[in-house]
């Protein structure tokens, strides 16, 4: 063959020329693999002293006891540690306006949240490490603390970052039509209500954890941890830690548990990336349940006051409301703190058609721990706004809660169209929905004998909620602002010889059965038993690149990436098999591990064929240069999201001597797009209804007025357990997506989206009779029977 393109004489070539092995240097450092006579450094166990206060300034800090204690390896100050890592800011630059302050691992002068890491122990065990820190003494400074969202931008509050003169990290506003003129007209009845979102967070099962180890000899960092984004952090770390990309290994295989938790850049993470690099050798950092309470990002802390004018016949004639968010004293990395308000604004009543809407958002700082995304970001707070109001307006106009949403929601046939704040949507089925929820859920029954238990002192109610979802996020959501997120993922099959598949792909498994999602789209599309099918994800070195596992993405970006490689690797395989059988590839299949004509039958096995082209070439055509590899990448481009809707619905019956809450039943219709495992669907929606039934409920990140966080264990921050839980009954309609060939939609954050909307929808049901409402969540037994009037 010629050289057309002068591939081994240009300026940068490498061939011909005489370079090191890539060993070379390994074998010069005297610390690599291939030298028997140096002892390799044992792992170290890292501890944080963190700060007892909510705000105090570090006076200073005398580590000399620690440092001389038995067993310590090292230890590091914020001040130290700030050496070796470039800090961070947590801003987007398509969220105009937002600011927050330059951001380091471990405090640097200010300790700004009860939990803010001031000092790093490394020892040879995690007692040892946590016993030196207790030996670390520091002098504080209390200073003044803004803990509480509503009074942060007053006058008096103290400022968290001088330099910015107050406390005001980010305000939006979304202004349609003329919502003005919209309340003054006679002819509507307006709600008003004051509604609070309790902070909580997301208690996964596994803590975060991370394993660093830095090899000198290739200036390579590899990061195990549990987490859901590897190629985001490889970013994170080759940037803040001045390593080449290539040299950063990030790797997350199965997670138990992650929620959205796990998706942030944690200082006490980041140190423990830094620490390797510094000590050269291994790190490893387990969070405790303590320490996750206190530096797990929390989500929810919203006030909203909220106003909604309905006509007499129920439709909606304006929606208004001022949204307040606190966010801890930073705006979170990379993905920032102000996405949870932002997507208030944008999703609050997008199942309706509301012609005139006014939306503002303001977020400011606080001292507390930061806030960022969860799970369903956002969503139960924009579904209980428009869907909590609209159930006061039915009870205001006399009016039947399911009537008033076939009156406004949007009509199935009415897409493409866009909500009032302006989002794309498409390929929806809000009616359906509603439809097969009250043919599910027996609905004119249920009314009837709730009715009747009501004679005779039983209080029971029914709430429902219309809600969307926000999957398959394309640029718009992240990369947009400069975020390192990547919108698209990869899939890369392999034929072996053996006529197995060897699959990679750039999402991660957290428990919500992706792996299994993709094995099962690989198997179909390609055409083998899918137990020949091995998937490999969540490491940076072998696997495409890819944004990982957030916004219910895995089936419907990473899953359609799956398809279109395993559909190319079949074209490859059918290519190959019509030279060999002397057919034509349009009239080959693959069906069950063998090349078939196209009626089934089986012409030659698809390890017969992998061996041909591997060990027996020569029997091909030169011309002929099969690879038995597909790697394919997808992304969404023609809208900025993919929706997902549903329907839900809450039985409940509140006892109003005690105050205490009992959810009956639980109905949820989703329309997912296609249904790739009817079971992990299922249970995905399941799930997602037990975390939404805890914030409606139980779950609440308590501080005192001080920002002391009050409830740091599992004995006294309440999750919904099996005993509280009700039978979750689930039914689907489905409606592909048009934005890719699978048609598949998330389907991970609809339970959590819009399960607490229909629970405080049917606990103000069974209120209602009793004079008043709750608008309050977690929606206690205290605060029911303060709304009772009973203590």
């Amino acid at each position: 063959m010629t050289n057309p393109l002068n591939l081994f004489d240009r300026p940068n070539s490498y061939i011909g020329k005489t370079v090191p092995r890539p060993d070379a240097r390994r074998l010069l450092e005297g610390r690599g693999r291939f030298v028997d006579d140096i002892q390799l450094p044992r792992m170290g166990h890292a501890a944080f002293l963190r700060s007892p206060h909510a705000h105090a300034r570090i006076v200073s800090i005398d580590v000399a006891a620690a440092r001389a204690h038995p067993g310590v390896i090292a230890v590091f100050t914020g001040a130290e540690m700030a050496q070796h890592v470039e800090p961070y800011v947590g801003v987007l630059t398509h969220l105009a306006g937002l600011r927050s302050a330059p951001q380091h691992p471990i405090a640097v002068d200010i300790a700004r949240w009860q939990g803010e890491p001031v000092a790093m122990v490394i020892a040879d065990s995690r007692a040892t490490a946590e016993d030196a820190a207790e030996l670390i003494e520091v002098e504080y400074d209390e200073l003044p603390a803004a803990c509480d969202a509503e009074t942060a931008l007053d006058p008096g509050t103290p400022v968290i970052h001088p330099a910015f003169g107050n406390n005001l990290a980010w305000e939006r506003t979304v202004d349609v039509g003329d919502v003005d003129a919209a309340f003054a007209r006679d002819d509507v009845t307006v709600v008003e209500r004051t509604m609070r979102f309790g902070r909580h967070t997301g208690v996964t099962l596994e803590p975060r954890a991370a394993v660093a180890e830095f090899d000198p000899s290739e200036d390579r960092l590899t990061f195990h941890y549990s987490g859901q984004a590897p190629h985001m952090m490889q970013f994170i770390f080759a940037k803040h830690l001045g390593l080449p990309e290539e040299n950063v290994r990030v790797v997350a295989e199965d997670v138990g548990g992650s929620f959205g938790i796990k998706i942030h850049t944690y200082g006490d993470e980041v140190a423990t990336a830094a620490a390797a690099k510094v000590l050269r050798r291994p790190v490893k950092f387990v969070a405790d349940r303590a320490e996750s309470f206190m530096t797990d990002i929390h989500a929810r802390d919203h006030v909203v006051e909220g106003r909604m004018a309905v006509t007499a016949d129920g439709g909606i004639a304006a929606l208004a409301f001022d949204d307040l968010t606190g966010i801890g004293p930073f705006s979170m990395y990379p993905r920032t703190s102000a996405i949870e308000a932002n997507q208030v604004l944008n999703l609050t009543g997008a199942p309706y058609v509301v012609p005139n809407y006014r939306a503002t958002a303001r977020v400011v700082f606080q001292n507390k721990n930061m806030m960022c995304q969860y799970r369903a970001v956002g969503h139960p707070i924009a579904m209980a706004i428009c869907d909590g109001l609209l159930e006061d307006a039915a009870a205001a106009i006399g009016m039947d809660p399911v009537a008033i949403r076939r009156r406004n929601l949007m009509r199935d046939d009415g897409y493409p169209c866009a909500s009032a704040s302006g989002m794309k949507l498409a390929d929806l089925s809000h009616h359906k929905a509603m439809d097969r929820l009250v043919e599910l859920m027996d609905y004119d029954r249920l009314r009837a004998e709730n009715a009747a238990l009501r004679a005779q002192g039983i209080h029971r109610g029914i709430g429902f909620c219309s809600m969307v979802e926000v999957t398959n996020p394309s640029p718009m959501f992240y990369g947009v602002g400069g975020a390192p997120i990547a919108s698209q993922d990869g899939a890369t099959l392999r034929l072996d010889a053996g006529g197995g598949l060897q699959v990679a792909s750039s999402v991660t498994e957290q428990g919500q059965g992706t792996n299994a999602i993709l094995a099962q789209i690989a198997a179909g599309v390609f055409g083998v038993p899918i137990e020949r099918v091995r998937v490999k994800t969540g490491d940076t070195e072998t696997v495409p690149y890819g944004g990982g596992t957030w916004a219910s993405r895995g089936a419907g970006i990473g899953g359609e990436a799956m398809l279109q490689a395993a559909l190319a690797l079949k074209s490859q395989v059918l290519d190959v098999a019509a030279v060999i059988l002397q057919a034509r590839p349009d009239d080959l299949d693959i069906r069950d591990g063998s090349v078939t004509d196209a009626n089934g039958t089986p012409r030659m096995t698809l390890s017969d064929l992998a061996r041909t082209v591997y060990y027996r070439g020569n029997e091909l055509p030169s011309d002929l240069t099969p690879e038995l590899i597909a790697t394919r990448h997808y992304r969404v481009t023609d809208f900025p999201f993919v929706f997902t809707n549903g329907a839900m619905a809450a039985h409940v019956e509140v006892d109003p001597d005690t105050g205490f809450v009992r959810v009956l039943d639980f109905w949820a219709v989703e329309d997912c797009g296609r249904v790739i495992n009817p079971q992990l669907v299922d249970e995905q929606i399941r799930g997602g209804v037990v975390q939404g039934i805890g914030g409606a409920l139980y779950e609440e990140c308590l501080y005192s007025p001080e920002g002391q966080l009050l409830n740091t264990t599992m004995a006294d921050y309440l999750v919904p357990m099996a005993g509280e839980m009700p039978d979750i009954h689930v039914a689907h309609v489905e409606t592909p997506t048009r934005t890719s060939v699978l048609g598949a939609k998330g389907a991970g954050e609809a339970g959590t989206g819009g399960a607490p909307a229909a629970v405080m929808n049917a606990v103000n049901d069974a209120l209602r009779p009793l004079g008043t409402s709750i608008w309050q969540m977690p929606m206690t037994p205290e605060r029911i029977l303060k709304a009772l009037g009973r203590v």
